[in-house]
């Protein structure tokens, strides 16, 4: 009996594995053919249809065109528009414009790299713009495929349901926002890093979840938000021990374990958030000292470049010329004044009425949020109002698989905190 026990669990877990595998090379192979159809789309329609006249940053190209150049722009052009432009530029020039600071260097530091290494053996054909170009196209293709494997780990684990887990992963690479994932913008590099984060963190893995988070972090500034994960999953597993040591031990030991439980969970909360919060904290400084004690004078700067700068009002650094006026602030926040100033986000700034067109465009999105979080509430509405931190004795032992679970509770609320202070603060669409 005991023999048969062990084969049949042998047995299962060898089917288990099957199936992930099968799954992992059928959400392969989608991404993949998306990713193709991506790139092939974009070069037809970036030939066929003209750029919309913007007032984007578009900075002078300051090399004499190679032979491969005209090709690779053709191919890929239609990957450097808006914010792609303020990621190559960093990947060639470094931060020079005091807006570049609201794009973190970790995607530029990428494809600097592959510029560099991997696509070096081009530079007799290709300018170093153009194999940044190539390397958008190559590393976010790439970095989305780790996404995508590391968001079907993540459903797999969290929804417990193959099926939606499989499906999940399907629809997020053909998501109308797809655009973004393979221009030239950080989007897929963040993803991949912060799903996979996430899986760790979920595995009970938390140091290497926060150097994952962290890393994420040094990519896009909302990888702060992350640390909501790390406050509220190691808090829901002390929780669970606590529950365990209240039925399985006695007096003092049972008030030893509550204590030392509750202090691995303030050690893990706090260095966890400074590892997380460290590239943050770090390139802000970096951007301080650039402006507010710079070390560059004006004559170092390209003319084209300081020309670009004096036409469109970006401030540059001048170790002759005056700090801004954010040095002063008691919190000499660089990330809030660009925002503040150069894009105009804050708090109901977006309200107004010719951006009913983008308010339009984000309804669909914005619907299926509200949908989601308004449907999990009333299915769970005992474990919403007690934040998913504990459980009752009521019901099934083990929980529902699928949308319902109550493991999917933080990334409804993280969805949720994502969606008001997206319609509230941001540009919208």
């Amino acid at each position: 009996w005991l023999s048969g026990s062990s084969d049949n669990a042998q047995a299962c877990h060898s089917l288990s594995v099957t199936s992930m595998t099968m799954d992992v090379r059928a959400v392969l192979e989608f991404a993949t053919v998306t990713r193709g159809l991506s790139l092939f789309l974009q070069a037809v329609l970036n030939a066929v249809i003209p750029d919309h006249d913007a007032d984007a940053f578009r900075p002078p190209q300051t090399e004499e065109p190679l032979y491969l150049d005209s090709a690779v722009e053709w191919l890929f052009g239609g990957l450097s528009h808006w914010d792609a432009e303020h990621f190559l530029f960093i990947a060639e020039r470094g931060y020079l414009y005091e807006h570049n600071f609201a794009f973190f260097p970790l995607f530029p530091v990428v494809l600097r790299g592959l510029a560099e290494t991997l696509l070096w053996p081009l530079s007799s054909w290709l300018t170093v713009r153009g194999r940044l170009l190539v390397a958008v196209a190559l590393g976010n293709s790439a970095l989305f495929l780790l996404s995508v494997v590391a968001l079907h780990a993540l459903s797999r684990l969290v929804l417990q349901d193959r099926r939606l887990a499989l499906l999940s992963s399907l629809l997020y690479c053909i998501t109308p926002a797809n655009v973004f994932m393979t221009a030239g913008y950080s989007e897929s590099l963040f993803a991949a890093l912060t799903f996979g984060g996430l899986f760790l963190l979920e595995k009970g893995f938390t140091f290497r979840a926060c150097l994952a988070l962290s890393i994420a972090t040094a990519a896009r500034s909302n990888g702060l938000v992350n640390i909501g994960f790390l406050l509220y999953l190691p808090s829901l597993h002390a929780i669970s021990q606590i529950r365990v040591y209240r039925t399985t031990t006695k007096g003092h030991s049972k008030v030893f374990h509550y204590i030392w439980a509750i202090i691995r969970l303030l050690l893990t909360s706090l260095l966890g958030t400074a590892i997380i919060a460290l590239p943050f904290c770090a390139f802000q400084y970096y951007g301080y000292r650039t402006f507010c004690t710079p070390s560059v004078s004006l004559e170092r700067i390209p003319p084209a470049l300081l020309s670009l700068g004096e036409r469109k009002g970006y401030r540059v650094p001048d170790e002759n010329g005056p700090p801004p006026l954010w040095c002063m602030r008691p919190l000499p926040l660089l990330y809030s004044h660009i925002q503040d100033v150069y894009w105009d986000v804050g708090f109901l700034r977006y309200f107004e009425l010719k951006q009913i067109p983008n308010f339009i465009l984000a309804l669909p999105m914005a619907t299926l949020g509200i949908m989601a979080a308004y449907a999990y509430f009333q299915t769970n509405p005992e474990l919403c109002l007690r934040l998913g931190l504990w459980e009752t004795n009521k019901g099934p032992d083990k929980p529902t698989p699928g949308f319902f679970n109550p493991r999917v509770f933080v990334y409804i609320v993280h969805s949720t905190v994502l969606l008001v202070f997206g319609t509230l603060c941001m540009h919208v669409q």
